[in-house]
């Protein structure tokens, strides 16, 4: 059996992708079945719920050299602990190649979209198989969550056209009110711990020449997307005291933590320390006041925020 799973802290779209493509592959004769790193954020229930089906279980610990897919990811910070003692069969993903080895060929398929599931709905096209609604469902879902409804500088005409092929086989007619919904799910923190607000979408990046150990540095990257910032910065304090204990916990560098206003596309970032702010001033170019650094437009972790620090963590030449 081919276990399929996203990153830890899951997100719609790695949990949606372990789900749909596990489905795929065993229409094609493939035995896999999905499997989740993590809880579930507000946002991911919702999705489930719409499409009539349960959360994929935990991952149990697997025993060296077990076969697996991922989705989603490809780094092993984002990954199982023990992923360099696994056989990485299968990756569907559409982030930058990190350190991902195998010890054989396998199939990888990256490409630079919004979303895993606008590639697993042309693995479903190249496949000649028919969508079903949950699946269409659960990657429209995914869609639209990755790219926040198609305001991330992250979104290809390749998701837009995505989406509109996918809503009338999931039953969304109107695919604004649809996502709103999601959002508003998201938005729905409560009395969350500080600690889980953190690390819901939280990814460890290295930074610097791996070439060059001592040039590397592991930071910790946070992300709250909400329709209500006003009520996540108003527990600014809470956060930054569980950015600090991540720092410590996980022995990182330095933790930043994005509080982005979905509907406005703006971000304010979290300083917790001079680190930090030293960073966030050079790479980026802004002032810190009150301990928050007002990142503008920068709405994407993974285009707009992580390619600016690691060309100011990239060694000299």
């Amino acid at each position: 059996m081919l276990a399929v799973f996203g990153h830890t802290n899951p997100d719609t779209d790695a949990i949606t992708s372990a789900l749909v493509y596990a489905h795929l592959l065993a229409r094609q004769g493939v035995e896999a079945r999905a499997y989740r790193l993590g809880e579930l954020n507000f946002e991911t229930p919702f999705v489930l719920r719409e499409a009539g089906l349960e959360a994929p279980e935990l991952l149990p610990e697997l025993p060296a050299g077990t076969a697996v897919a991922l989705v989603d990811h490809n780094e092993s910070a984002q990954s199982v602990s023990n992923l360099n003692e696994l056989t990485v069969v299968r990756v569907v993903d559409h982030h930058k190649l990190g350190d991902l080895t195998t010890a054989q060929p396998a199939f990888l398929r990256f490409e630079p979209v919004g979303c895993t599931a606008t590639i697993l709905l042309k693995l479903h096209r190249e496949a000649g198989l028919a969508v079903e609604r949950p699946d269409a469902r659960l990657m429209l879902s995914a869609i639209l969550s990755d790219t926040l409804h198609f305001r991330s500088p992250t979104t290809t005409p390749e998701d837009r056209e995505a989406v509109a092929f996918l809503a009338p086989i999931a039953e969304v007619e109107d695919v604004e009110a649809y996502a709103l919904a999601m959002f508003a799910a998201k938005s729905d923190l409560g009395n969350t711990p500080a600690e889980t607000l953190l690390r819901m979408d939280y990814k460890v990046f290295p930074f610097g020449d791996p070439a060059q150990p001592q040039t590397v540095q592991n930071w910790g990257l946070g992300v709250i997307e909400t329709t209500n910032p006003g009520y996540v910065l108003g527990r600014q304090a809470e956060l930054l005291t569980a950015m600090d204990h991540a720092r410590a916990e996980d022995g990182l560098n330095g933790v930043l933590l994005s509080v982005v206003d979905i509907l406005n596309e703006t971000n304010v970032t979290l300083v917790l320390s001079a680190t930090e702010e030293k960073v966030l001033r050079e790479a980026f170019g802004v002032a810190v006041e009150d301990r928050r650094a007002h990142l503008g437009g920068r709405i994407s972790r993974k285009k707009q925020i992580v390619p600016a620090l690691e060309a100011y963590f990239a060694p000299e030449s």
